[in-house]
């Protein structure tokens, strides 16, 4: 158990205390520690438990609490509350602009104990006059639920990912010598997957009988389609084909409808041997299925065959990653050694600035003392190159959390918005206008703040921002975050049409996070985004280059 499981448990421990009413000074201390575990250098499962009662933030009765998880893996008193705690009271806690006291007010005052309960007050507007809500929050609450409803049965292309393809290879090996592939959304990478889907020449019966249980139902089996579902997890669909008819419904399954109707109307015939073939007996490059969107992409198939687009592979650098010195788990040494170990050529450390101040965000005087270990560690490493940069946090005005000098120290800068996300779209633009047109801000990072499934952006002019990024030479991040995948893909297009670099970047808080930066590129494949257009693709040299250029044409080299 490490210490984000730890610290997770007693944060919910103190949110639930907050949600039930109980002592405020218990329930903070309790938050307090978790803040403080999640900070540790060390794993607080490694120390000898007397030693846990000595670190700072960890008091007797915190400390008992801690070392009851690590001797039983759970909390009595944690699993008490949850026991005591209605199901759409928890559910609550997912709702944007709810915290644990309004919660309380809530359920003890109000008597709502479910999402449809307060969903009815919101609209009958009786939420809007209790204090401390007000009709803005209400608002929020009600667009909030909404969201939740949009997003009910939809999973994270990540979180499906490993079960996809473990039960797709499962199920080739069961049937050797029949067609299976995986088709549909998951082909198509998109972000966001509602079900996932299989072509196949396996037969219906035998599906059934070797899937379908206790625990596994039926949904439908009709006209080539079988539809099984397990309780609270992804719909399976399984499209039923002979041989022939294989690689026509494989074309078909991983096509956008607007791009299958426009192939529709021109070309009629299918090869059956191979999609390659579909599409050269037609006079078309082929396609790949993550590129299968708009229908524009069948024209400009004709002229290119796409190998140039950004690979995993072409990744030689991580921008913006977070250590120790803020909310990150690793020192940047071990960060550094990792990435040596995977063959990449440097890393862009970028911490969080000071306003984040709840993300350990670095003072002007830590930037000092950071910048110093790192001139150190690249004498070190080298001819690995650690490269000073921050996050730093655009503020409500659109200017940036430092004055021009401190940051005329960083190798560069990462620009993002992390506090006061609930805007107007002029609001946030001109908070990002204004980080855009310092010529400090290198990197826009995670242009809209949204989180997949779980909060929608802010609004944005996505043409605007992106000929603002052109006009003074700011790159756009897509940030590879799973959850959060933003810039959108669907903008990608645009944005090479304009001349704008983009770069991949992981936003990585533990080395286990670089990994993310295959999320991105997924992302970036179904936009088209070519390797010379994406930043981290640059080699260590070319990377200093681009640096020094664009520091130049900003005048502040």
């Amino acid at each position: 158990m490490d210490n984000y499981d730890i610290a997770e448990r007693l944060s919910l421990l103190s949110k639930l205390m907050d949600i039930h009413g109980e002592n405020s000074f218990k329930s903070k201390s309790y938050s307090s520690a978790a803040f403080a575990i999640e900070k540790l250098p060390q794993q607080i499962a490694l120390l000898p438990h007397e030693k846990i009662f000595q670190v700072r933030g960890i008091g007797e009765s915190v400390g008992k609490k801690v070392v009851e998880i690590l001797e039983d893996g759970e909390l009595k008193v944690l699993k008490e509350f949850i026991a005591n705690t209605p199901s759409g009271v928890l559910e609550m806690m997912n709702i944007k602009g709810l915290g644990p006291k309004k919660i309380n007010v809530l359920w003890k005052e109000m008597k709502i104990d479910s999402i449809e309960e307060l969903q009815k007050a919101c609209e009958e507007n009786r939420v809007a006059g209790k204090k401390g809500f007000g009709e803005k929050t209400q608002q929020n609450i009600l667009l909030s639920i909404q969201f939740q409803q949009q997003s009910a049965g939809k999973y994270l292309y990540k979180k499906v990912e490993a079960f996809a393809d473990a039960f797709t290879a499962k199920l080739k090996d069961k049937f050797q010598g029949e067609k299976i592939e995986i088709t549909g959304e998951f082909r198509r990478q998109l972000e966001i997957i509602e079900s996932l889907e299989w072509v196949t020449t396996v037969s219906t019966e035998d599906l059934k009988n070797y899937l379908v249980n206790d625990q596994v139902r039926l949904v439908a089996d009709r006209d080539g389609m079988l539809v099984l579902s397990a309780e609270e997890t992804i719909f399976l669909r399984f499209h039923i084909v002979t041989e022939k008819e294989f690689y026509k419904k494989l074309f078909e399954t991983s096509c956008s409808e607007e791009f299958l109707n426009e192939w529709s109307t021109n070309n009629k015939e299918f090869d059956s041997t191979s999609e390659e073939k579909i599409f050269s007996a037609s006079q078309f490059n082929y396609i790949p299925p993550f590129l299968r969107e708009s229908k524009t992409i069948l024209s400009k198939s004709r002229q290119n065959y796409f190998d140039q687009i950004v690979q995993t592979s072409d990744i030689k650098g991580l921008i913006h990653s977070h250590s120790n010195w803020s909310d990150g788990s690793y020192t940047i040494e071990e960060m550094a050694n990792e990435l040596i170990n995977l063959g990449f050529e440097y890393l862009v450390i970028s911490d969080h600035s000071k306003a984040a101040y709840y993300a350990n965000g670095l003072t002007e005087q830590r930037i000092r003392e950071q910048h110093r270990y790192i001139d150190d560690l690249n004498k070190k490493l080298a001819p690995f190159k650690i490269f000073k940069s921050i996050e730093c946090d655009i503020l409500t005005d659109g200017s940036l959390d430092y004055e021009n000098k401190i940051l005329s120290s960083f190798d560069l800068v990462i620009t993002s918005v992390h506090s006061n996300l609930d805007m107007e779209e002029e609001k946030a633009m001109k908070r990002l206008i204004g980080a855009i047109t310092n010529p400090y801000t290198t990197i826009l990072g995670h242009m809209t703040g949204r989180l997949l499934l779980r909060r929608k952006g802010y609004p944005v002019d996505h043409k605007t921002v992106i000929d603002a990024c052109v006009d003074h030479n700011v790159v756009i991040e897509i940030n590879a975050n799973p959850s959060r995948l933003d810039m959108d893909w669907r903008w990608i297009e645009y944005a090479m049409e304009k001349g704008l670099t983009l770069s991949i970047n992981p936003d990585a808080h533990t080395t286990e996070e670089f990994h993310n930066v295959k999320y991105g590129v997924l992302v970036a494949q179904k936009g088209g985004l070519l390797k010379s257009k994406n930043l981290s693709s640059y080699s260590l040299h070319e990377f200093e280059e681009y640096l020094q250029r664009i520091k130049k044409l900003k005048g502040i080299n």
